[in-house]
């Protein structure tokens, strides 16, 4: 299956978390608005409201609370990109301006508490204990995967075990409690499935945007190639690459990763290329697909459990 046909399973409900949006930016301060109109027209893929749809959907769910939840978790991964955006000094998402860039540091930090803020909102009227959890659980999860990020920041001895640590919390926590969000509201006998699903999908899906950090242009990310690099973060690439690499190549890469910036990428470009990580990571992202994959052997066949497949497939061959 390719996007557009997972997309169509669940055009109608996709459609109607993207009306739910609009109108719940609502503020009384108008820069508020103004900044969310921004967020919401600069687009992206909305795989979380999506994985959070097809979950509730493939479990049997036949209300409609599940666009109030896929609604809930995009607002909480907008506010964690702006924050993002503003640890990382980034200036560039999505091909757009970033919310710091455009306005400032102060203006994105309080939008996205913002964000988290009326998303806590919008959890109370779910009326679910459980849910309620699951959203609490996975934000401090999520925190905590942000201050381990920030710890293997300039850390050359970064292991990929730490770096997988960071991935499970940082990027697959918010697909977990998309998942067993929709599960919950489903048939919670499918929640751990689902959850399983939901961490190795995520980390197949950042294991591959680590590798497009040195593959992909910047047209095709709409982030700037060596992002990473320049932050000096260690990511898997560069972890394998110091393993795999002659000793000088290894102390040129350890180097780079301590002080970041971006004097040598061409030269790291090609070692990374050279010496097989982007071999290594593929491999680790197929295996994670594979692990997503297996994990809903237990869900009923259905056509939304196709199209969750579907992603997982489809999560190894992005360029954007």
């Amino acid at each position: 299956m390719n996007f557009k046909e997972i997309l169509a399973v669940v055009a109608e409900d996709f459609a109607a978390v993207d009306h739910f949006i609009m109108n719940h930016l609502d503020s009384r301060v108008p820069l508020i608005m103004q900044v969310g109109q921004y967020l919401v027209e600069g687009g992206g893929k909305r795989l979380r409201p999506l994985v959070c749809l097809l979950s509730a959907r493939a479990t049997g769910y036949q209300g409609t609370q599940h666009i109030l939840a896929a609604a809930i978790i995009e607002m909480l991964h907008t506010a964690t990109l702006i924050h993002d955006d503003v640890v990382d000094e980034s200036d560039l998402r999505r091909g757009r301006a970033t919310v710091n860039s455009a306005w400032n540091n102060a203006t994105a930090v309080l939008v996205g508490d913002f964000l988290i803020s009326r998303a806590f909102q919008l959890i109370v009227s779910l009326k679910s204990q459980a849910i309620a959890e699951i959203m609490s659980d996975s934000t401090c999860i999520i925190a905590e995967g942000e201050v381990l990020q920030l710890i293997n920041q300039k850390d050359p001895d970064t292991t990929e075990q730490r770096y997988m640590d960071v991935i499970y919390g940082k990027t697959a926590q918010l697909f977990v409690a998309a998942t067993e969000t929709g599960a919950e509201l489903g048939n919670p006998i499918y929640r751990e499935a689902m959850k399983n699903y939901a961490i190795h999908f995520g980390a197949a899906f950042q294991i591959i945007d680590d590798i497009m950090d040195y593959t992909s242009s910047s047209e095709e990310m709409g982030k700037n190639i060596g992002d990473d690099l320049a932050e000096g973060k260690p990511t898997l690439p560069l972890i394998q690459a110091i393993k795999a690499a002659t000793p000088d190549q290894a102390q040129l890469i350890k180097e780079a990763i301590k002080t970041g910036g971006l004097t040598h990428l061409d030269e790291i470009l090609a070692i990374v290329k050279n010496v097989g990580a982007l071999d290594y990571c593929m491999l680790r992202a197929q295996e994670e697909s594979q692990q997503a994959i297996a994990a809903l052997d237990t869900v009923p066949d259905s056509i939304y459990k196709n199209a969750l497949i579907g992603l997982a497939e489809l999560a190894l061959k992005r360029t954007a």
